[in-house]
């Protein structure tokens, strides 16, 4: 059968496709900007029909229909990370949360860890080979796709065409529902004159050639301001934000020096304005992978001078880094932080850079504390922790003992917590 006929055979509205949704199933959905919200908002509808179906996700954006109050009972959310949009349910009991390394997530689907009964995923329109990218989001999908007994694509018009180990075909989806939909943006955030000091503390620890792995935010966009002077960048990185994007346009990020995918941009996701979404289509500099190949440590580790930044809400004297966690309250997720801390501290000249103000609350709290707080859980462990940055300066943890740990990290905390922190690390005799 030619695909366009089984792409035609295929195509049903988003009520008939969530159709064989059936109690107790468990779903794997797409998330960031490729939630296929057409998809969920037919699902929910059928929320006086079914109980406890499960949902496996990543962080999901946009509208959530299945988090409506009329869907309790009918839907439980299994969070791979946990976003703005089902952090009240984790706490309250209502979700679950799995806290796992990213690139280890396609396992629970191979392994049946996580059974998957359907994928719910969002495509670009086939090429003419009959293959549709799955555009601003890789990640799992391909592992969802590869477990779950029935398939079903929402296939948006809108969605950019992205290169790389990203598509599916045709013949491998069971249902196909054509639903064009705005794809969630970002909006761009001022950077503060605090993420400045910070952007160039860490400018001085990345060299010309780097190949850099940076998130979304304030810190990221300073950095990548900082660097306007940096030659021959290159990107390995999960997701690709609108800095990035600005980076490779200014020739600053060309990939020539790379030693893994020279010359091009690798990533697992796309998230920011419709510009970078635009700029990801057909562009054949970027290259979408799954999850399992962008964050294995193993492959991070293959570009030279391999640059990780990340952030986390709070820091202990000893190093232990907390990102997923306010206390006892999930606030996010393990993500892939570990993944490129141990990819770039195992790379020839890499660095792992933990990057974040040296207080919350408008100045009320110290990010580095004497003692994370009850119940939070330990992201990047003191032996995995290399660098932290604050706007005051840089404390190299590397090889270095718990004592002077505690010196450097006293050192660029805010001044006003200094003394307090000092007496706190003398109670432990770390110094």
């Amino acid at each position: 059968m030619r695909w366009q006929d089984d792409y035609r055979s295929k195509l049903q509205t988003a009520e008939q496709a969530v159709e064989a949704i059936r109690s107790g199933d468990r779903l794997y959905v797409a998330g960031n900007a490729a939630t296929p919200t057409a998809l969920l908002t037919a699902l929910a509808q059928r929320a006086g029909d079914l109980i406890g179906v499960e949902i496996t996700h990543m962080l999901m954006l946009g509208d959530n229909p299945l988090a409506s109050p009329e869907c309790e009972g009918a839907f439980r959310h299994n969070c791979l990370f946990v976003g703005k949009g089902d952090r009240q349910a984790v706490r309250e009991g209502r979700a679950d949360y799995v806290p796992i390394h990213l690139h280890q997530i396609p396992r629970l689907f191979d392994d049946r860890i996580v059974p998957l009964d359907a994928a719910l995923i969002m495509a670009s329109p086939p090429d003419n080979q009959g293959l549709m990218s799955f555009g601003v989001e890789s990640l799992i999908t391909n592992a969802a796709i590869r477990s779950a007994r029935r398939v079903i694509a929402q296939v948006n018009s809108r969605m950019p065409r992205a290169l790389g180990d990203c598509f599916v075909s045709v013949g491998d989806v069971d249902a196909i529902v054509e639903a064009e939909q705005a794809l969630p943006e970002l909006p761009r955030v001022e950077v503060t004159d605090v993420e400045r000091r910070i952007g160039e503390h860490a400018r001085r620890l990345i060299p010309n050639g780097a190949t850099l792995q940076m998130g979304i935010g304030g810190v990221p966009d300073a950095l990548f301001e900082a660097l306007e002077d940096a030659r021959d960048l290159g990107i390995h990185t999960e997701m690709l934000s609108d800095g990035a994007m600005r980076a490779i346009q200014k020739g600053i990020a060309n990939g020539r020096m790379k030693t893994l995918h020279p010359g091009k941009a690798v990533i697992t996701f796309a998230l920011g304005s419709a510009e970078l979404y635009a700029f990801l289509h057909d562009n054949a500099g970027i290259e979408s992978h799954p999850v399992d190949y962008v964050n294995d440590p193993s492959v991070i580790s293959q570009n030279a001078s391999m640059i990780s930044v990340n952030s986390a809400l709070e820091i202990d004297l000893t190093g232990q880094v907390c990102a997923d966690s306010i206390g006892t309250e999930i606030y996010s997720g393990v993500g892939g932080q570990v993944d490129f801390v141990r990819g770039a501290t195992a790379s020839q000249g890499g660095r792992a850079i933990i990057a974040l103000p040296s207080t919350a609350k408008g100045g009320q709290f110290s990010r580095i504390v004497p003692f994370l707080r009850q119940g939070a859980g330990v992201v990047t462990t003191r032996a995995d922790v290399d660098c932290v940055v604050t706007e005051h300066g840089t404390a190299r943890l590397f090889g270095m003992s718990l004592r002077r740990r505690a010196e450097a990290l006293i050192a660029i905390a805010d001044p006003a917590f200094q003394d307090e922190l000092e007496q706190a690390a003398r109670e432990r005799k770390l110094i």
